[in-house]
């Protein structure tokens, strides 16, 4: 008799874990739900210094061009000719998307006008252009 309460006592000493699994499970769905994430164009490019320069939380598109007239996104370099088509599927995917074009201070103006052009050809009206606050 003495034996049966011996092991009945270290049968019931473990801790449930299955609460605390639950908890972190549902802390880790939450985080992942309302983490903002945060897109790059690819580059790192000289942005021009301006004096109304102000920031801006959305533009969820970005687009760089570098000095030599390069432009790229999502990491990766893009033809002229392929930007609208981008836009137009990025555009039907996330319709409230803005997009901001981040020219290189050496970049041509030519380039930034194409670029211009096809993100509204491609359906979205608001385009900003990234600038530095001067200091």
């Amino acid at each position: 008799m003495r034996q049966s309460v011996a092991q009945a006592e270290t049968e019931d000493t473990g801790i449930d874990l299955a609460p605390m699994l639950d908890f972190v499970l549902n802390l880790l769905i939450f985080f992942i739900i309302t983490t903002s994430f945060i897109k790059e164009a690819g580059i790192t490019v000289n942005r021009a210094e301006a004096v109304t320069a102000e920031h801006k939380d959305n533009g969820n598109i970005l687009i760089a061009i570098r000095p030599n007239g390069d432009i790229w996104m999502d990491k990766r370099p893009v033809d002229i000719r392929d930007v609208r088509p981008l836009i137009e599927r990025l555009h039907t995917e996330r319709p409230d998307d803005t997009v901001v074009i981040i020219a290189d201070r050496d970049s041509e103006t030519g380039a930034l006008t194409q670029v211009m052009d096809q993100v509204k050809l491609g359906g979205i009206a608001e385009v900003s252009i990234a600038a530095a606050p001067l200091q």
